[in-house]
């Protein structure tokens, strides 16, 4: 079991210390994403290199050492993991890496950015989707074509509101987007829901609704697979979107939907209204 030791080391104050801390900073006042691994203790042994520091971002480029090669190519993978959950946490290693072992104890600290969540259409249930998402800490984008709709006045919750084709706009951000990250589509008008729905399923978003009735559902259903969507991917699709909690205002729909995401990410079981039968207002 390791142990803690005082460094012989003094690290602050150190320059490549200091650099490490001038470009977390600045990534973090950017909102990109990068981890901070940092060695908390270790055997007597390793004495010198407590509080060594390694600065990783998503591509693996990196900045410090935790002390040799082999522990820093572990590391960084585990960092890169960390990013991309959004988590933080002590991870135990030997003193070159090795998995199962418990020499070295560090600490992995995630500066992720927020989880974005993009909303397709303006429509009224918008507005509430984007209040509760805010409360959940999402960056909150609302995208529609129409600019008479699509205004921050109507949607002041939002960060931003995008005047443009779905499609268009994940051809822009749909790279970026990860496990954390949720589509929502609205607008259950095929003219839009189609190449949102699309573009979506051509991103790596951890979550992918899409608003409707039954029947709007299983004609846009027929639609995609015309368009040459298969049912692997009809399978993301939670449509109609949300939990089946009897919701019918916009903001208990918004709430359901919200729901839905959070039981999504946290692979627990709750019952969405694309796995249930009957009416989705008794």
């Amino acid at each position: 079991m390791a142990r803690s030791i005082c460094s012989s080391k003094n690290w602050i104050g150190d320059p490549l210390t200091d650099s490490i801390y001038d470009t977390l900073r600045s990534a973090v006042k950017a909102e990109e994403p990068v981890a901070l691994a940092s060695i908390v203790s270790g055997p007597a042994a390793t004495a010198d290199l407590l509080g060594a520091k390694l600065l990783v971002r998503p591509d693996g480029s990196t900045m410090g050492t935790l002390g040799n090669d082999d522990l820093d190519r572990v590391v960084i993978r585990d960092s890169i993991g960390e990013l991309a959950a959004g988590t933080s946490g002590v991870r135990h290693y030997g003193t070159d890496g090795e998995a199962r072992q418990d020499s070295l104890h560090i600490f992995i600290e995630s500066y992720a950015p927020p989880p974005q969540m993009l909303i397709f259409g303006a429509v009224d249930f918008t507005a509430a989707l984007c209040r509760v998402a805010k409360v959940l800490g999402y960056r909150v984008t609302v995208c529609d074509a129409r600019p008479v709709f699509a205004t921050k006045q109507r949607f002041p919750h939002a960060d931003e509101v995008v005047v443009d084709w779905p499609n268009r706009l994940l051809e822009k951000v749909g790279p970026d987007l990860g496990a954390r990250d949720a589509i929502c589509v609205l607008t259950h008008d095929p003219k839009f829901d189609i190449p949102a729905v699309i573009s979506a399923l051509e991103t790596d978003a951890g979550y992918l609704g899409a608003m409707g009735s039954r029947r709007t559902t299983n004609d846009r259903n027929e639609r995609l697979r015309r368009e040459g969507v298969t049912e692997a991917e009809l399978e993301r699709i939670m449509a109609p979107i949300g939990l089946d909690l009897g919701g019918r205002t916009p903001e208990e729909t918004a709430i359901s939907i919200c729901a839905e995401i959070i039981a999504q990410r946290a692979g627990r079981l709750a019952p969405s209204l694309r796995d249930a039968d009957g009416d989705i207002h008794r």
